[in-house]
C-alpha cells in the first residue's frame, strides 16, 4: 500500500521532471496493485487525481504508452471508473494512439477504449465524438486476412471494442453498418473460424447488429448463412450452439436469408438436434429442442423457403415435421402444428395435405388437449385446420372427417386466442356448405356461446369473429330453423350492431344475413329488429355519403323486405326514406341506381 501511495505521488509530479525509468517503476507498481486488488486500487487512483496525468503520458513517442493504456484498461473494468476516465480527457489521446503502428500499444488502447465503452453512455459518446470507431473498422479491414497469433489477438480486442461501443445502441449500430462493418465481419468469421475467442466476438457483434432491419439487407448480400451453418455443424458445447442460435433467430426473420439458410443446410442440423434432444429431460437439451424447433417454424414463414422444404409434399423435411405431431413432447407438437399451418399457405399444399391424411393427425392432437390442454398447442392445431379449410375442395372432406365436432369440444375454452381460432375454423368450414351451416346453426350451445362472445368487448378479435360466424350460419344455411335458434338466443341485436361496423366486409355480411331473416322469418324477428333500431341504422347508412355502394344496395334490399312487417313499415314511413332513396336514383353505381328506383316504387305503393 505504501509503495502504491509513493507511486501515485511520484506520478503526479512526474510529468514535469522524471526519468523514463522511474516512470516505468511507478507504472509497474500500479499494474501490480491492480492485479492484486483492482477495485481498491482503482479507487485510490481516482482519489489521487492521477487520471488527468495519464492524458499527457499517452503519446506515441513515449516508451511507457502501452503500460499507461493497460492501466486505463484495468481501471475501466470498474463501472465507477468509466465516467472519470472520460472526464479526465483520456478518450481523445487514446483514439489518437489507434493511428500508431506498435502492436502492444494498439492492443492496450483497444482494451482501454472497449472497457470505457462497456455499458457507458458517456464513454460511447466520447469515442464517437473522437472518431474512434472509424479507425478501428479500418484496422479490422486491414488485419482481416492475417492469421498470425498477434494479429488474431488484436482483431479479437478490436471486435470486442466495437461490440461494447454499439451494444443496445441503435444509432451507433447504424453508424457501424453504414461504415460497411458487416461484410468485413462475415469475411473475418470465414477466415478465423478456428479461433474460438475471435469467433465468439464476431458472433456477439452479429447478435448486436442483426436486430436492426437495415443490417439484414446487408447480411443478405454476404455468405453469412453458409458461414454460420458451417460453424454450427462444428459445435459440441451447448453454450456455443446457443450463441449461434441468437444470431440465426433475428437473421431468419429476413426472407432472403431464410432461403439462404435452407440452402446452406441449416434444416438438417435442426432436425438432428430435435432427434438428439427429444427424449432428454436435461435442462439444456429441453432449451435446445425448443430453440431448434422454433427456428424451424420461422424458416417456414418465408414463401420460397417453405415451398422448397415442402417439395410437393414428398420432402423429407415435411415428412419429419409430420412425425412431430403425434410425439409426446408438447414443444414438438406445437412446432409440428405451427409448421403445418405455415405449409398450408397456398391451395396446392392444403389440398395435398388433406388428401394425405393430415386432418386425422391434427384432430387426434386436439383430442389429446381437450381436458386441461396446452393452450399454445390448441391454438396452433386450430390455426393449421383453419388454413387447411380455405380451399373449396377441402371443406366437405374436412367436415366428413369430423373436424367440426373436434373443434366444438373447445367451446368451453376461456382463452381468447383459442376462441378466436375456433371461430375462424368453423367459419371457413361452413363457407358455401349449406348442410353443415344448418347443422351448426341449430346447435343451441354453439349459438348461445356465440351470442355471449359477441359481447367480449375486451377481445375485439373474438367479438368480430363471433359476429361473422353468426351471420355466416344464416347466409350459408338460408334456414328458418337456424334463424329461429339465433332469434331465441338473442343474436339479432348483434347482427344489427354489426351492420354499423367500421369494416365494409362485416357490414355487408350483416346486411345480407338480416335480409335473409326479413325474407324468411320476419314475424319471429320483428320485435328484436325493432328494439335494435334497425330502421334508424339503415336510414343513417343510406344518408351517409361515405357508405360503400354495396352497403347502400343491401340496405335498400333490406328496407323492401322490412315493409312486410306492420310496426317496421310504420317506422320506415315515419323516417322519410323516400327522400333519401330518390336521391340515390342518380348514384354513379348503376346497380345502386336501379335498386333505388325499385325501392322508391315499393315505398310509394306502401305509403
Amino acid at each position: 500500500a505504501d509503495n502504491l501511495s509513493d507511486a501515485l505521488k511520484k506520478l503526479k509530479i512526474t510529468t514535469t521532471d522524471s526519468t523514463a525509468d522511474s516512470l516505468e517503476g511507478c507504472l509497474d507498481c500500479l499494474l501490480q496493485a491492480l492485479a492484486q486488488n483492482n477495485t481498491e486500487t482503482s479507487e485510490k487512483i481516482q482519489k489521487s487525481g492521477v487520471l488527468q496525468v495519464f492524458a499527457s503520458l499517452l503519446t506515441p513517442q513515449s516508451s511507457c504508452t502501452a503500460k499507461v493504456a493497460n492501466i486505463i484498461a484495468e481501471v475501466a473494468r470498474n463501472e465507477f471508473m468509466r465516467n472519470p476516465c472520460v472526464d479526465a480527457g483520456l478518450i481523445p489521446p487514446l483514439v489518437q494512439l489507434l493511428n500508431c503502428k506498435d502492436q502492444e500499444v494498439l492492443l492496450q488502447t483497444g482494451r482501454a477504449l472497449g472497457n470505457i465503452c462497456y455499458d457507458s453512455h458517456e464513454g460511447r459518446n466520447a469515442v464517437d465524438h473522437a472518431g474512434g470507431a472509424h479507425i478501428v473498422v479500418d484496422h479490422i479491414r486491414s488485419l482481416c486476412s492475417k492469421t498470425d497469433p498477434a494479429s488474431e489477438k488484436l482483431l479479437t480486442v478490436f471486435c470486442g471494442m466495437l461490440m461494447n461501443y454499439s451494444n443496445e445502441n441503435d444509432t451507433l449500430q447504424s453508424q457501424l453498418i453504414n461504415m460497411g462493418v458487416i461484410p468485413t465481419l462475415v469475411k473475418l468469421l470465414g477466415i478465423h473460424c478456428q479461433n474460438a475467442a475471435l469467433t465468439e466476438m464476431c458472433l456477439v457483434a452479429f447478435g448486436n447488429l442483426a436486430e436492426l432491419e437495415s443490417s439484414k439487407e446487408q447480411f443478405a448480400y454476404t455468405n453469412i448463412a453458409e458461414e454460420l451453418v458451417k460453424l454450427f455443424k462444428k459445435q459440441i458445447e451447448h453454450d456455443k450452439k446457443e450463441m449461434i442460435f441468437e444470431v440465426l433467430a433475428p437473421l431468419a426473420e429476413n426472407d432472403v436469408i431464410k432461403l439462404q439458410l435452407v440452402e446452406a443446410g441449416l434444416v438438417e442440423c435442426l432436425l438432428e438436434i430435435v432427434q438428439k434432444t427429444v427424449d432428454s429431460d436435461k435442462e439444456e437439451d429441453v432449451a435446445e429442442l425448443k430453440t431448434a424447433s422454433d427456428l424451424m417454424v420461422l424458416l417456414l414463414l418465408g414463401d420460397e423457403s417453405m415451398q422448397k422444404l415442402f417439395e410437393g409434399g414428398k420432402g423429407s423435411v415435411f415428412q419429419r415435421v409430420l412425425s412431430w405431431i403425434p410425439s409426446n413432447s408438447h414443444q414438438l407438437q406445437l412446432a409440428g402444428a405451427l409448421a403445418i399451418a405455415n405449409f398450408a399457405r397456398n391451395d396446392g399444399n392444403c389440398i395435398h395435405m388433406v388428401d394425405n391424411g393430415i386432418v386425422q393427425k391434427l384432430t387426434d392432437l386436439l383430442d389429446r388437449h381437450v381436458e386441461d390442454g396446452n393452450v399454445t398447442v390448441q391454438h396452433a392445431a386450430l390455426s393449421a385446420l383453419r388454413n387447411l379449410a380455405i380451399p373449396v375442395v377441402n371443406k366437405a372432406k374436412m367436415l366428413s372427417a369430423g373436424v367440426a365436432e373436434a373443434v366444438l369440444k373447445f367451446l368451453r375454452s376461456e382463452m381468447p386466442p383459442v376462441q378466436f381460432k375456433l371461430l375462424g375454423t368453423l367459419r371457413m368450414l361452413i363457407d358455401a356448405q349449406a348442410e353443415a351451416a344448418e347443422q351448426l346453426g341449430k346447435n343451441v350451445k354453439l349459438v348461445e356461446r356465440l351470442v355471449e362472445w359477441c359481447e367480449a368487448k375486451d377481445h375485439a378479435g373474438v367479438m368480430g369473429e363471433s359476429n361473422r360466424l353468426l351471420s355466416a350460419l344464416i347466409r350459408h344455411s338460408k334456414s328458418k330453423d337456424v334463424i329461429r335458434t339465433i332469434v331465441q338466443s338473442g343474436g339479432i341485436k348483434h347482427l344489427v350492431t354489426m351492420a354499423t361496423s367500421e369494416h365494409v366486409i362485416m357490414q355487408n355480411e350483416a346486411l345480407v344475413a338480416l335480409a335473409l331473416i326479413a325474407a324468411l322469418e320476419l314475424v319471429t324477428a320483428e320485435k328484436d329488429l325493432e328494439n335494435a333500431q334497425l330502421v334508424q341504422i339503415l336510414h343513417r347508412l343510406l344518408s351517409d355519403d361515405r357508405s360503400a355502394p354495396e352497403i347502400k344496395y343491401n340496405s335498400m334490399v333490406l328496407i323492401c323486405a322490412l315493409i312486410g312487417s306492420e310496426p317496421l313499415q310504420k317506422e320506415v314511413q315515419s323516417m322519410a326514406f323516400l327522400d333519401v332513396v330518390s336521391k340515390l336514383r342518380s348514384h354513379e353505381n348503376k346497380t345502386v341506381a336501379q335498386q333505388a328506383s325499385l325501392t322508391e316504387q315499393r315505398l310509394a305503393v306502401e305509403s
